[in-house]
């Protein structure tokens, strides 16, 4: 017997060894995730959505705004419902099988928080108000609306939704600042007894919503206008299908416009071709063409590898690149012509001469320090950048060809922010579009990137004057506002497709900077593909011109005489 009892003991001890693990097990190891189902079981949590952050332009004007909309819910306990006063309410809401669905749950209810309506106007609410019906409350209940419209569509983006139904920000300024715009979500916390009903006692908790923060950006709205406006013009009159316009301050590098047309509605976004959410000032490479002369000649100046008297000496006819022939664009020569000139004449042989002179190493450095092939850090979501091939890839026809914008990529900001480099004295500011936030507290700044010097002071002078004479004394003489010094140079891009450049379609552009001996405002025009000429300086640069001289007068800058 002695045996049976001492292994009826031991099965005891080891039985009470195992339950004593288990419940140290389940009440320490696993208590969060028990404690968490069991919440799940007897809790229901209600999502109060915060209302987002506004997008505001330099002057406080919303370029994003809320519309003040609101949620109706219920709270049958404390309601005294009848058929009177829920026909009375049935009149007013929106009538929609969900909005009656919700009425009839009034009835049999017990619960304290019911949703009856979604996005009801000011007015609704007012005449529901009215009703003096207890038991009856109004969350805030954001939705987006875009005053500027298509205009301003690649600049803010939109509002969207994920897969899980949440709202996000797509795009532009809505996406790149999404977390800061969102705020925090509130909650409502319900708690249910085993059969689903309400506990009395745990009554709901309510987690009020925090608000998003609202951006201030760099946009001139008046800029932002006269840009989006004169672009749809010149798309009209040189029938053009696209075009950009983009301006920057050209002390700060904060953008004051940004318009690329045809555009879209972010109010309907869904009713447009996602292909063309992605804004192409920075997202899409072209091959800048001659406007890229101004980089190379002041890199060659800062090296000095050439001076502004310099004379070219293969600049007698075409010449020979890899095996290749290079000419001119109009086929056009200028022996013993020296720099200035060579920028005159946009003299694509002058240009190789001056890479030659340079050479591929340092030439292939400059362009890393002026920022291309690297991003620009714009706040804009979705910014690209077409990557510059490996140094030891680059044949004598390709850094030759480069020189003149032709076999390289840059984007449109990336070109903007580099030549904006001669109008600060050397300087690159990287661009920016918002300066500040609102929360609660005052407004805080936003830390604006450091500026680094890329070429001399000297520098960036000649290259300026070589600029301003090739205004004045070339082709595009004809459209600048009489009395102003600019700094500009037009460019016609071949379009590449399939290996080679497609024979009919161009990419007209002008890009300058303002009064020349103190900039104000730098910026790049684009047309692609116009129809009555091919060139920039009978399409682009009037363009530019144009918009210049309504911004002289916004900034009341008299001409000199």
């Amino acid at each position: 017997m002695t045996w049976r009892i001492k292994l009826l003991q031991a099965t005891f001890i080891i039985w009470t060894g195992i339950l004593s693990s288990r419940l140290i097990y389940w009440q320490t190891v696993k208590a969060e995730e028990l404690k968490h189902q069991a919440q799940l079981q007897y809790e229901a949590t209600i999502t109060i959505p915060a209302a987002r952050g506004e997008i505001k332009s330099s002057d406080g004007f919303p370029l994003v705004a809320n519309e003040e909309t609101y949620l109706l819910y219920a709270s049958p306990p404390d309601m005294s419902l009848d058929n009177q006063s829920l026909s009375r309410l049935a009149e007013i809401l929106p009538a929609s099988d969900s909005v009656k669905l919700n009425l009839q749950e009034l009835t049999a209810s017990t619960s304290y928080w019911i949703p009856l309506a979604k996005n009801l106007p000011l007015q609704t609410r007012q005449a529901i108000e009215q009703l003096r019906m207890s038991g009856l409350g109004f969350e805030p209940e954001p939705k987006r609306v875009y005053p500027e419209g298509s205009s301003s569509a690649y600049l803010t983006g939109f509002v969207g939704k994920n897969s899980a139904g949440t709202p996000l920000g797509y795009f532009g300024l809505e996406g790149f600042y999404n977390r800061l715009l969102t705020g925090i979500p509130g909650r409502l916390i319900q708690q249910f007894d085993a059969v689903n009903r309400p506990i009395v006692i745990g009554g709901y908790i309510r987690l009020p919503p925090q608000p998003g923060k609202t951006l201030i950006t760099s946009i001139d709205r008046t800029i932002q206008f006269v840009a989006a406006n004169k672009l749809e013009q010149a798309l009209s009159k040189y029938q053009a299908s696209a075009g950009t316009v983009s301006v920057m301050d050209s002390q700060t590098g904060h953008i004051l416009a940004m318009v690329s047309l045809p555009g879209y509605d972010p109010q309907s976004y869904f009713q447009s071709d996602p292909d063309i959410f992605k804004n192409p000032i920075i997202s899409e490479g072209y091959e800048p063409g001659s406007t890229f002369k101004t980089i190379v000649m002041a890199s060659a100046l800062d090296a000095d590898a050439v001076t502004p008297q310099t004379k070219c000496t293969i600049c007698t006819g075409p010449v020979i690149l890899s095996g290749l022939p290079v000419r001119s664009y109009n086929d056009k020569y200028y022996p013993e012509s020296n720099m200035t000139e060579v920028i005159l004449h946009s003299d694509n042989v002058g240009m190789v001469f001056v890479a030659q002179r340079l050479g591929k190493k340092r030439l292939l450095d400059y362009f890393r320090r002026f920022g291309l092939g690297q991003l620009t850090g714009i706040d804009l979501q979705e910014e690209d950048t077409p990557v510059l091939r490996p140094d030891d890839q680059w044949r004598e026809v390709d850094w030759g060809t480069a020189a003149f914008g032709q076999g390289i990529a840059v984007t449109r900001l990336q070109l903007l922010t580099a030549v904006n480099v001669l109008a600060t004295g050397g300087l690159l500011y990287p661009p920016r579009i918002v300066t500040h936030f609102e929360s609660d507290s005052p407004l805080k700044d936003l830390p604006s990137p450091k500026a680094s010097r890329i070429i001399s002071s000297g520098s960036a002078a000649q290259i300026t004057q070589m600029m301003v004479n090739g205004v004045e004394n070339g082709e595009v003489r004809y459209y600048k506002p009489a009395g102003f010094f600019i700094a500009g140079k037009t460019g016609t891009a071949q379009v590449p497709i399939a290996g080679h450049y497609d024979p009919d379609k161009t990419i007209a552009s002008f890009l300058g900077f303002a009064p020349a001996e103190n900039p104000k405002f730098t910026m790049l025009v684009t047309l692609t593909d116009p129809q009555t000429s091919p060139w920039g300086s009978t399409t682009a640069a009037p363009l530019w011109f144009d918009i210049a001289r309504d911004l002289f007068r916004y900034y009341r800058i008299a001409p000199r005489d």
